[in-house]
């Protein structure tokens, strides 16, 4: 058995302050916005069987139950209750929750007193960005009001996050040579006419106001976490290839700024080399694990072959739904034990070598990159890092 400590899930969002029916409990275990085929359930995917299966026992249930029978004791309990027995039977320790999502969804205070937990904020830029837009009534005040919300911002939050997938964002950071900053003229332009779109409301695209928010994010010196991967069901999956943000990753070597990964599967892979390959690039094992199931032990063991292990994050992803984030937590550490301990009866790798890099996935990383000491709820101050150098780890 391989040992580890409480986790920190590096990525995550809060969980539904309602009730749900199994219509809609059933659709979070979906990336899809459309219901389930005819004749089907979303119950039958790795994600369903992994809630059926590592949930019910939270709430005093057998493994594996039948859904109508775990929705009913999940009303019986009530959401409060419920949330509460599965966060704190997660074995999460701290979360950094991205609080851009949309829905009536916990904050961050509010999930680490369900999970007995803490927690810090990831603060989302295209959101960040709106809420200012809706405060500003010219270009000029939206770019002062927006330079001063992403200081403020980056005085409490552990991180940054953007939710353009990769593909936008690797456009909107190769526009120009190096993928450099864009310059005033330029973002006033763009500014404009997003500001004049706005009523019409979706999500923010305009590739120049998005790199913009990236170089804005990246001067502070926070991490800042890059979604890739499958996520968004209308989005071409070959859109979210982390290989396609290397011009970003070059272009901000040996600024101080740590960039991670998200999510990345089934381009996991790609997540992995460029890990690899820059010192500071991060991979998430991330909510993959828990969509996949049995077979997460083999994509945890294909990060490992490319990965340095001091380079790879857990995550949940999990959002809306408490069980996701349980789901992750104890797939992962399932995983883990299958590959390291698999190693460690090979005689390939000893048990404290595997219990200490067991401790680096599950939460000594995510307490280097953010800046989070073990035992306080409080992040390091920041210092400045010299152009080239790893960020040194907690004091």
């Amino acid at each position: 058995m391989i040992e580890t400590p409480p986790l920190v899930d590096q990525h995550c969002h809060g969980v539904l302050r309602t009730e749900l029916g199994l219509a809609a409990f059933e659709a979070q275990l979906s990336r899809s916005a459309a219901p389930p085929a005819p004749g089907t359930t979303f119950f039958d995917s790795q994600a369903g069987f992994a809630v059926r299966r590592w949930c019910p026992p939270l709430l005093g249930l057998e493994p594996h139950c039948p859904p109508v029978r775990y929705l009913a004791r999940r009303r019986e309990l009530g959401v409060l209750e419920t949330g509460r027995r599965l966060l704190r039977g997660s074995g999460t320790g701290t979360y950094l929750v991205d609080t851009g999502a949309a829905g009536d969804l916990t904050r961050p205070g509010e999930l680490a007193s369900a999970g007995a937990a803490r927690a810090h904020e990831v603060v989302r830029l295209e959101t960040l960005a709106e809420q200012t837009a809706d405060t500003s009534g010219t270009v000029g005040a939206f770019l002062t009001n927006l330079a001063e919300a992403v200081h403020a911002a980056a005085a409490t939050a552990v991180a940054f996050t953007c939710a353009a997938s990769a593909a936008s964002a690797a456009s909107a950071t190769s526009a120009l040579p190096g993928g450099d900053a864009p310059d005033s003229a330029d973002t006033r332009a763009a500014a404009g006419r997003w500001l004049a779109h706005r009523a019409r409301g979706g999500p923010l695209r305009d590739p120049v106001l998005l790199r913009h928010l990236l170089w804005s994010a990246v001067e502070t010196g926070l991490p800042l976490q890059l979604r890739t991967g499958a996520g968004t069901p209308y989005e071409r999956l070959d859109r979210t290839d982390p290989a396609l943000l290397t011009d970003f990753v070059w272009a901000t070597a040996g600024l101080g700024t740590d960039l991670v990964l998200l999510h990345g599967y089934p381009y996991h892979r790609q997540a992995a080399h460029l890990a690899a390959a820059f010192p500071h690039v991060y991979a998430d094992l991330g909510a993959a694990l828990g969509h996949t199931g049995p077979r997460a032990a083999e994509v945890l063991a294909e990060l490992l072959e490319l990965a340095p292990f001091g380079k790879l994050l857990f995550s949940s992803g999990g959002r809306n739904l408490p069980e996701l984030h349980v789901v992750a937590a104890r797939v992962f550490r399932e995983a883990l034990g299958r590959v390291l301990g698999g190693w460690v009866a090979d005689g390939a790798w000893s048990l404290r070598d595997a219990e200490r890099v067991a401790g680096m996935l599950a939460a000594g990383n995510a307490h280097r990159v953010y800046r989070l000491p073990a035992g306080t709820g409080t992040p390091c101050p920041r210092r400045p890092v010299p152009a080239g150098a790893e960020p040194e780890g907690p004091s």
